[in-house]
């Protein structure tokens, strides 16, 4: 070991100590909203009745499979729904959202994005960018976007300006996904809700809550939202499911997403779940305490980080309602060698070197290290983003603390190696 290395070591070291103080107490309150979520899911399974056959799959067109539909009533009860869709066949979060909104829109409908510029897939689904086939546009579905206020906020004071007799739904996106706003707080959803059904009671609203599942108590379905959507590869999956998504919320809207997702007249009654069952309902039970593990990675990485001179947001310590958690790099090769890096101490393909490059529905080149057990799994550990200024990575997941810990540690011995 090297002179530099050994400085570099000893810098971390210190770094470690001066926040370890700090982190413990909040590993308490994360803890809190592990053991809250747990038991709110185990009421549930017990009021459904979960048994082993339960754990059994269909095939085939998969008529009355009662396992998939004992797992959408758990889904439905954990999130304060009427109803709940959860299946195999979406591919995606950006899927599952597409089929609840299309499934609840007609031709001549408007929608407003009341929280900025969606996710970068969903403006491809809209018709904001690209002229991707069977966007929003094609079916005269047309989209409204309320920009934030300065501190990032969502302006429900300009909120007049983009609702009209046309406007049937209202769309606010929990998660900062690719963007430097700050993520919605169940607390502020709810005055968000309440403002927005008070103002305009034949307006509905939707919630993309992707990254926020059992990070806080609450969900938004809890709350008044009368539709809500994830990926099961994300935080309710628990790491376990390797495919799917869910949409919740009022039974009628669920009934019109399903005849999306499938077709009038089958809707919610068909669907092959094959060997998903198990993983679906073994991981859904697993996600409190595994969001929780990745809470804590969250703001360890904020913490660290942030002591070695990096922007990061949030800052640590702070409350969270979802998982992301972004690092400002001063430099673009400063950012790659630290993504870099979270794939070589990752557990699959440790030995790939992911590069720049193009990403289907992003705009630009993106880099990507995720060296995840299911690809593309959001709740695993990985650190990707736009390799453009000003060079913000988002690093999001963690199935265990210790392992968030081990590779963000080896990440800036190499950042600091290389460039100091």
């Amino acid at each position: 070991m090297d002179t530099t290395q050994l400085h570099n070591q000893r810098k971390i070291s210190r770094w470690l100590a001066e926040i370890e103080e700090q982190w413990y107490p909040l590993h308490r309150e994360i803890e809190d909203i592990v053991e809250s979520n747990q038991e709110k899911l185990l009421k549930a399974y017990q009021a459904e009745n979960i048994s082993s056959h339960h754990l059994q799959g269909s095939d085939g067109y998969g008529y009355d499979d009662a396992g998939r539909e004992a797992l959408e009533q758990v889904y439905a009860r954990a999130f304060g729904t009427e109803a709940a869709l959860v299946r195999p066949q979406f591919v995606s979060g950006t899927h599952a959202i597409t089929a609840a909104l299309f499934g609840n829109l007609r031709p001549g409908d408007e929608i407003v994005y009341a929280s900025g510029d969606p996710y970068e897939t969903m403006k491809e689904v809209l018709g904001l960018v690209g002229n991707s086939p069977g966007h929003f546009g094609e079916y005269d579905i047309h989209t409204r976007v309320l920009p934030l206020t300065s501190t990032g906020h969502v302006n429900l004071e300009h909120l007049p300006d983009v609702v009209n007799e046309k406007t049937k739904w209202v769309v606010l996106q929990r998660s900062r996904g690719y963007d430097e706003r700050p993520s919605i707080p169940i607390a502020s959803l709810a005055q968000q809700i309440q403002y927005i059904k008070t103002r305009w009671p034949e307006v509905h609203i939707f919630i993309d809550n992707c990254y926020g599942e059992f990070v806080e108590k609450n969900e938004p379905g809890d709350i008044g939202a009368d539709l809500i959507a994830g990926s099961l590869i994300k935080n309710p999956g628990g790491g376990l499911a390797k495919t799917g998504g869910y949409i919740a919320g009022k039974k009628r809207f669920v009934e019109q997403a399903a005849s999306r997702l499938s077709a009038p007249g089958i809707g919610l009654e068909a669907g092959a779940t094959g060997g998903f069952l198990n993983e679906a309902l073994q991981g859904f039970f697993l996600a409190p305490m595994i969001v929780g593990e990745a809470l804590k990675g969250a703001h360890f990485t904020a913490a660290l980080l942030q002591k070695a001179g990096l922007q990061t947001s949030p800052d640590p310590f702070t409350e969270r309602t979802d998982l992301i958690q972004s690092l400002t790099f001063t430099h673009r090769d400063a950012m790659i060698t630290f993504c870099q890096s979270i794939q070589k101490h990752s557990p699959i393909d440790a030995y790939a070197a992911p590069i720049p490059g193009p990403l289907p529905g992003y705009e630009g080149e993106v880099i990507m290290a995720a060296g995840t057990f299911v690809q593309g799994a959001s709740i695993e550990l990985s650190a990707d983003g736009p390799v453009k200024p000003p060079y913000i990575a988002y690093v999001q997941g963690g199935l265990s603390f210790a392992h968030v810990k081990i590779a963000v540690v080896h990440a800036l011995d190499d950042m600091l190696s290389n460039f100091t």
